[in-house]
């Protein structure tokens, strides 16, 4: 019986770290429906207007990032755009792995590393995919500028 448990406990903890890796993306999105969302409902909207408003926000928030990065030319800008979708990602992931790490080790420097390397981990997922969308238009069918 302790075993089912050891194995259910590793089961459940890299289903949660999969998770983790595969919505680090919408982090940002996710972060601005929330807040969008629990504005909404501080002004009197209600729980379902504030799901709706929050749900929009998140997909505004989402949408214009892939087209800012279709249509923005300079590298430079690129790169800043790239940076907003990484930075929440990276602090989710640093915060993730810093719940599971300080239920494992007692050491709080140790905790500390193991976070940042979490956070350098998920930050880099975030990174690869959202230059792959970036990437996932060719250069030939970007739209022309102005």
């Amino acid at each position: 019986m302790i075993i089912l448990g050891i194995l259910l406990s590793f089961a459940v903890i890299g289903f949660f770290c999969w998770l983790l890796f595969t919505l680090a993306v919408f982090a940002l999105p996710f972060f601005a429906g929330v807040s969008a969302g629990l504005w909404a409902y501080h002004t009197g909207a209600g729980w379902l207007g504030a799901i709706i408003v929050g749900l929009v926000c998140a997909a505004l928030t989402l949408g214009i990032g892939q087209f800012l990065l279709i249509v923005v030319q300079p590298l430079w800008a690129r790169m800043l755009i790239t940076l907003a979708f990484v930075a929440p990602a990276a602090l989710a992931g640093y915060h993730a792995t810093h719940g599971i790490v300080k239920h494992t080790m007692p050491s709080e420097p140790w905790q500390i590393v193991f976070s940042i390397i979490g956070a350098v981990a998920v930050g880099a997922t975030a990174f690869m995919r959202v230059a792959a969308m970036a990437a996932a238009v060719p250069a030939g069918q970007r739209l022309a500028r102005a």
